[in-house]
């Protein structure tokens, strides 16, 4: 499996952008998965253009950080948001396994997704907003490294050795496809580059910066813990859960210190 083919799949099922995906299969869902982190960078660079197009224009950090959350609900199609809501409706709904993924399935929103999407949602923009408020490029630089925590969330989840909930679905279709190995090696290669990220604002900001991915991935796993036991395996919503859950962590996490 080549890397553009993995690419193409990272980028046309994890993103909006306008790209075919050519090959449908395992190995290309193991290149893909591999290569999420890198669609997930795309995604943050955009979100930060937005941003700091804003911010030149004479906005507010405030509407800078609203801008910046809203990019990569877009370039999901909403979709990551929608796996949040599902999967806190399962996680709260007290059903069995069975009953808990159809209440997961269903088109509508029940309160324990609502709350879910409200306190991610104000997570995120206060963050970006103290962040946007404090320098721009502290700002423009934690929304690539939290869309980029994000998607390697799901190439950790994507591992050998978790199940999938259901037989059918994206959840299905990328379960198990990265080993243990690549998903570690592609872990390391990211906290690299997070600190070479943060090298750009100083010594300080080289261990904040990837102490917020390492922090981002360990929540998110505490998540598909919790998740697999529940339901048996990972979904499509799920996936979206644990990206929403590492960007959030991600970005909370770069607020903090000095």
């Amino acid at each position: 499996m080549s890397c553009p083919d993995g690419l193409r799949f990272a980028f046309g099922t994890l993103t909006a952008f306008p790209v075919e995906v050519s090959r449908w299969d395992r190995k290309a869902a193991r290149a893909g998965m591999l290569c999420a982190p890198v669609a997930g960078a795309a995604v943050g660079v955009c979100a930060a253009a937005v941003g700091l197009f804003l911010l030149y224009m004479g906005a507010g950090p405030f509407l800078a950080a609203v801008a910046s959350t809203a990019v990569p609900a877009v370039l999901t199609r909403g979709l990551h948001l929608d796996g949040l809501a599902d999967t806190a409706d399962g996680l709260g709904s007290g059903k069995p396994a069975a009953d808990a993924l159809r209440i997961m399935k269903q088109s509508d929103i029940g309160p324990f997704g609502v709350l879910a999407l409200v306190f991610v949602l104000l997570a995120q923009v206060a963050s970006l907003a103290q962040l946007y408020g404090a320098s721009w490029t502290r700002g423009a630089l934690a929304a690539v490294v939290a869309a980029t925590a994000a998607r390697l969330a799901l190439t950790l989840a994507a591992r050998t050795g978790v199940p999938a909930a259901r037989p059918e679905g994206l959840g299905a279709a990328v379960a198990g496809v990265v080993p243990v190995r690549g998903a570690v090696l592609t872990t390391a290669v990211v906290l690299v580059a997070a600190a070479g990220a943060g090298a750009l604002l100083g010594a300080y900001d080289i261990i904040r910066t990837s102490f917020a991915v390492a922090a981002a991935v360990g929540v998110a796993e505490l998540l598909l813990g919790r998740c697999t036991r529940r339901f048996g395996g990972v979904t499509g919503d799920v996936f979206g859960a644990l990206a929403e859950t590492a960007a959030t962590t991600t970005l909370v996490v770069l607020t903090l210190g000095p």
